[in-house]
């Protein structure tokens, strides 16, 4: 739109005080002739800007004047990225505006904006039923990534052993509501879930962080590994259409419907029967056998217990 356009030329204008046509038409991808003329239409407007010709002339703002649309902090601007950073993983429209504003930021907020901006994402597929809601440690190592700070992390694993590790924090990641971070290690790029994590102390200590590091790549790299894991086994099944949206709840991406038939993925044959005892005679499996004979173990267990 035009209209976006006029206001990322001003912006640009007050960050750096002068642009020729030419710059101004690499930044907005546009034609140097549709950047001319979005300069000649802002002065014809009122908006006070002015042609200077010859050698290193250019596009300026009168008197240095300034428009109040980026009249930010330090700490302002890094909050306005770290809200808008993450909906320009899934949306150009806000990719690109992003963008507009990391250039028309004064040169010393640019680089912490830009950090604050891939701190975060967001992944709004779930991961079956977790524990969700915003911790309270987001806010500290989200300032530790973008500060590039060193973080002392007490993490609790599966086993409920308790550690303490020194790690360089790299992206926080929000799967629906249950958080992730993304860090390096001694032994290599680590995933931390922050429900599982007791305590985290920032450092003085510089963090390392490779200079190639994207955090969607990262995060579809580990979605990948877990997703792997987490579908080793798969079962078909038969169940009224009305009963699928509750499947598709239960397993996630791993229920796919083909035609009259389910199939679902869990990592054992065990973890789907567990998913499917409690459906009874509602639901068919039609293979695996190893999925029937858990079944009929469960089913089994159930007669014997409750038999009276």
């Amino acid at each position: 739109m035009r209209a976006d356009r006029l206001v990322a030329a001003l912006l640009l204008m007050q960050a750096r005080g002068r642009v020729t046509a030419a710059e101004l038409a690499e930044e907005l991808e546009v034609s140097v002739a549709t950047a001319r003329r979005d300069l000649e239409a802002l002065s014809a407007a009122g908006v006070p800007v002015y042609p200077q010709p010859g050698r290193g002339g250019g596009w300026s703002l009168v008197g240095g004047a300034r428009t109040d649309l980026t009249g930010l902090s330090a700490t302002e601007a890094q909050a306005l990225f770290l809200l808008v950073g993450p909906a320009a993983a899934v949306s150009p429209e806000a990719k690109a505006a992003l963008r507009k504003l990391v250039r028309a930021l004064p040169t010393p907020f640019r680089a912490d904006a830009e950090a604050a901006a891939t701190a975060t994402m967001i992944d709004p597929t779930r991961w079956g039923d977790r524990p969700r809601g915003r911790p309270e440690l987001v806010d500290l190592l989200q300032a530790a990534v973008v500060r590039r700070r060193k973080v002392h992390l007490t993490y609790v694993n599966r086993a409920r052993e308790e550690t303490v590790r020194l790690v360089d924090p790299w992206g926080l990641v929000d799967k629906d509501e249950v958080w992730y971070l993304i860090a390096g290690t001694p032994r290599g790029r680590r995933t931390f879930r922050l429900d599982r994590v007791v305590a985290a102390e920032p450092t003085d200590e510089p963090a390392d962080r490779p200079a190639d590091f994207d955090l969607t790549e990262a995060w579809d790299q580990v979605v990948g590994e877990v997703e792997d894991r987490r579908s080793r086994t798969w079962a078909t099944l038969r169940i009224e259409a009305r009963y699928i949206p509750i499947l598709r709840d239960h397993f996630g991406r791993h229920c796919h419907v083909d035609g009259d038939l389910v199939r679902v993925g869990a990592p054992t044959p065990l973890d789907i029967a567990r998913q499917l005892a409690g459906w009874g005679g509602l639901v068919e499996v039609v293979d695996p056998p190893s999925v029937q004979t858990e079944l009929a173990r469960i089913g089994g267990e159930l007669v014997a217990r409750y038999r009276t």
